[in-house]
């Protein structure tokens, strides 16, 4: 009587990798990746619009602006981060961004009461996109830093991917959550006047608290706050993050490695732009086009997020995994130099975004569970954030810089790509060092 009910679960165990005792912390931090991204994506929208409300020109001004911005906010959580504990400055981030979504969307309101925003200027908007560009690294950064804390290496390779595969449901789930409200109605059902576009500030925000929530039921479920095994607290000093990234070549390399996946990606972005704007003539065909990319891209993720990212990561050296992604970015832009049509855009983009997300993601955070608490909180912030932001911004003013010298942008992208390979492999073998000498590795 009682093998039936076994059967699919022993299945569903062997399926995701996940071993007896470890479901409720496997659920919890699932559910917290997924509440993170599905309160950004509803929001992401709303950034778009504002980004280009006056042109698409602006946006490497967005990007310098976003970047100053971070110069900012890492010293701030840094400082944050050395006067309380994890239990306490992790759910205080969150809150913190969600009463800033609530005073925007006061702002919003009053500004669509004296004229709207249009006659308003644009001031207000490109505030709010400089801001969710902030946000949206710092808060995926502070989960991932906060899993590395908690979970081993082991278990890291085999949940990770299951983890990360709630972040891409609740990426969808945002975004489809995003469409239906802004149309105003649900099986015609008119909805309430809060739920506007502006009035998904608000919505986020229940996201953002549900994820604070998932937090500190990993922490209860972690011991965190006991005095006796849990792990290390970051200390004191808000500088000690920088400190240690210049005094380390690990952290360098992963900067470096950081940097380098940034700027091919813009690079990417920007030939994306270029080829579907001449392979199709109407912006609904256009937009049509994109939305296939994002569609595909999702598939391959969730695919590969299931069935391939804890077998790869137990199988495979993480040396070998770092390899992949830039020697697939260097075949891709020799292959869209060679024949630059929207078929080969298409098997570049989904294939390198799917794999970044199902595989590279996930190995590039495994990187920092050999680490300590101040690496992991105050040095991590800063490479997923400014560091990042830095490599969108080089990559956005590359191209002109390059068409001043006439280099064209493809073999440079190419060479860039080279370098990231050498990168990788640099890189590989200090985190085989890394985790040799890690206690519980």
């Amino acid at each position: 009587m009682t093998s039936a009910p076994q059967g699919p679960a022993r299945l569903l165990r062997r399926l995701i990798l996940v071993k007896a005792g470890e479901g409720a912390i496997l659920a919890s931090a699932t559910a917290y990746f997924f509440c993170l991204l599905a309160g950004y994506y509803l929001l992401r929208p709303v950034r778009e619009a504002f980004g280009i409300a006056r042109g698409a020109d602006k946006l490497p001004w967005l990007m310098t602006g976003t970047l100053l911005a971070m110069l900012l906010v890492n010293p701030a959580f840094a400082a944050l981060v050395s006067r309380f504990p994890r239990r306490q400055f992790i759910p205080w981030t969150y809150r913190f961004f969600a009463l800033n979504l609530v005073a925007f969307f006061v702002l919003f309101r009053w500004q669509q009461g004296h004229g709207g925003t249009a006659s308003a200027g644009p001031a207000l908007g490109y505030a709010f996109y400089i801001w969710l560009s902030v946000f949206n690294l710092f808060v995926v950064s502070v989960f991932w830093g906060f899993l590395t804390d908690l979970f081993r290496e082991e278990q890291a390779k085999r949940l990770f991917g299951f983890i990360a595969m709630g972040g891409t449901l609740g990426a969808v789930f945002g975004a489809g959550l995003t469409e239906v409200l802004s149309r105003g109605q649900v099986f015609g059902w008119r909805l309430p006047a809060v739920l506007d576009p502006g009035g998904l500030m608000l919505v986020s925000v229940l996201f953002l608290e549900m994820a604070a929530q998932c937090a500190l039921d990993l922490a209860r479920r972690f011991g965190l706050g006991d005095t006796a095994g849990a792990p290390k607290e970051p200390g004191p000093g808000a500088w000690e993050g920088l400190r240690l990234v210049a005094g380390s070549r690990y952290l360098q390399l992963m900067g470096g490695y950081m940097l380098l996946y940034t700027i091919t990606s813009t690079f990417l972005y920007l030939a994306q732009g270029h080829i579907v704007e001449h392979a199709f003539a109407s912006r609904a065909a256009r937009t049509v086009a994109f939305a296939r990319l994002d569609l595909w891209t999702n598939l391959l993720t969730l695919a590969g997020q299931i069935f391939l990212t804890g077998r790869v990561l137990r199988r495979f050296r993480m040396a070998s995994i770092l390899l992949v992604l830039p020697v697939l970015t260097l075949l891709g832009f020799g292959g869209l130099w060679a024949l630059p049509t929207f078929g080969m855009l298409a098997l570049v983009q989904v294939s390198r975004r799917g794999l970044h997300y199902a595989v590279d993601r996930p190995a590039r955070e495994i990187l920092y569970i050999p680490l300590g608490p101040e690496e992991k909180y105050k040095s991590k912030p800063f490479l997923d954030t400014f560091v990042y932001r830095a490599g969108d911004l080089l990559g956005v003013w590359a191209p002109t810089a390059l068409a001043l010298v006439a280099i064209p942008a493809a073999p440079a992208a190419m060479a860039l790509s080279a370098a990231w390979y050498g990168m990788a492999a640099w890189l590989g073998r200090w985190q085989r060092r890394m985790s040799q000498v890690a206690p519980g590795a």
